[in-house]
C-alpha cells in the first residue's frame, strides 16, 4: 500500500470516528421521596425501640433471666421434634393423597377430595381440641374381623400421650394441605415430558422418579418450606390437646407463676424467631438447588467455569 494510500484510508477512518456520537452520560434519576420516608421509618423505629427499651412494663431483666432457661431450651427441643414428626406424617400422607385425585379410580378421587373437605374446611384448634378428647369418645379400640372374632382390644382410658395426639393431629391436618402441593407439583410437568419418557421405554415409575418428580420439585419446594415454617408456629395451638411441654408451654407455665406474660412471651417469640430463621436459610439453599437449569442466568461458580475455559481456549 502507497503513502498516500494509507494517509487517505487514515483520513476516512478518523472521519468516521469524528461522526460516531459521543457516549452518553446517563445521571442516575433522583427519587428524594424515598430518602424522606426511609428517614421517616428509621426515625419511627429508633423512637420506638427507644420507647420499648425504657418501658419498665417489658421487663427486660425478666427476659434476659429466662431466655437461656433450661425449661424454654427444653421446651424448644420438644416443638421442634413435634413439627418434624407432624411434618413427615403430612408429607407422606399428602403424597398418597394427591396420587389418588390424579387417579382415574372414582372411588380414590371421592375419598381423596371428602379428606381435603374436612381437614381443610375445619380449624386446626379445632380438630386438636377433638383428638384431645379421643380418649371420652373412643373407651377401647379393637382390633379384629368386622362381626367376628377380635384378636386384641387397646384401653384408650389409659392412654396418657398428649404429645402422641398433637403429633397425629397436626400432621393429618398438614396431609391436606400438602396433598394440594405435590398435586400441583405433578400438574405443572407437562404431558409432553412423559409421552417422551415413555417413548424411551421408562414404566410409570421410572417417569415419576427420573422425569416428573425432579421437575416437579422446583414448583413443591417452596410452598413445603412455608408450610414447615408455618407448622412450627402452629404447633403452639397444641394446648388445646393440652400439651404443655412445647416451647409456649413451658413459657405459659412460667408466667403463670410469677405473673409476668410480656417478657416470657417475648422470649417465647425470639425462639421462635431464632427457629423460623434457620428453617429459612435451609429452605433458601434447597430451593437453589432443585432450580438449578431452571433459568439461563448463571451462578458464579459456572460463570468462574466458563472463564477459566476462554482463558484456556485463547492461550491454546
Amino acid at each position: 500500500m502507497s503513502q498516500d494510500e494509507t494517509t487517505s484510508a487514515a483520513s476516512a477512518a478518523s472521519a468516521v470516528a469524528s461522526t460516531e456520537p459521543e457516549p452518553i452520560k446517563a445521571i442516575p434519576l433522583r427519587r428524594p421521596g424515598r430518602w424522606i420516608a426511609a428517614a421517616i421509618i428509621l426515625i419511627a423505629l429508633g423512637l420506638f425501640l427507644w420507647g420499648a427499651k425504657t418501658n419498665d412494663a417489658y421487663h427486660w431483666d425478666t427476659y434476659f433471666k429466662y431466655l437461656g432457661d433450661k425449661r424454654i431450651a427444653k421446651g424448644a427441643l420438644v416443638t421442634m421434634e413435634l413439627t418434624v414428626l407432624a411434618m413427615v406424617i403430612g408429607v407422606v400422607l399428602g403424597v398418597l393423597l394427591a396420587v389418588m385425585r390424579l387417579s382415574p379410580n372414582p372411588v380414590l378421587r371421592s375419598v381423596a377430595w371428602a379428606y381435603l373437605w374436612i381437614f381443610r374446611g375445619t380449624p386446626v384448634y379445632v380438630q386438636l381440641v377433638f383428638w384431645g378428647l379421643f380418649p371420652s369418645l373412643y373407651k377401647t379400640i379393637t382390633v379384629g374381623v368386622p362381626f367376628g372374632p377380635s384378636f386384641t382390644s387397646f384401653d384408650v382410658q389409659h392412654w396418657s400421650a398428649p404429645f402422641f395426639f398433637a403429633m397425629i393431629g397436626l400432621g393429618l391436618n398438614e396431609a391436606a394441605y400438602m396433598a394440594e402441593i405435590v398435586r400441583a407439583g405433578i400438574n405443572s410437568v407437562g404431558e409432553g415430558q412423559r409421552e417422551a419418557s415413555v417413548a424411551l421405554g421408562m414404566s410409570w415409575s421410572q417417569t415419576m422418579t427420573r422425569t416428573v418428580l425432579p421437575q416437579a420439585m422446583r414448583v413443591i419446594i417452596p410452598p413445603t418450606g412455608n408450610e414447615l415454617i408455618s407448622m412450627l408456629k402452629t404447633t403452639s395451638l397444641v394446648t388445646a390437646i393440652p400439651l404443655t411441654t412445647d416451647l409456649y408451654g413451658r413459657a405459659r407455665d412460667i408466667y403463670s407463676i410469677n405473673f409476668q406474660p410480656i417478657p416470657l412471651l417475648l422470649v417465647a417469640a425470639t425462639w421462635y424467631l431464632l427457629i423460623t430463621s434457620v428453617l429459612m436459610i435451609g429452605q433458601y439453599y434447597l430451593e437453589r438447588y432443585y432450580a438449578r437449569g431452571s433459568t439461563r442466568q448463571l451462578t458464579a461458580k459456572q460463570l468462574r467455569a466458563l472463564a477459566q475455559a476462554q482463558v484456556a481456549g485463547g492461550t491454546g
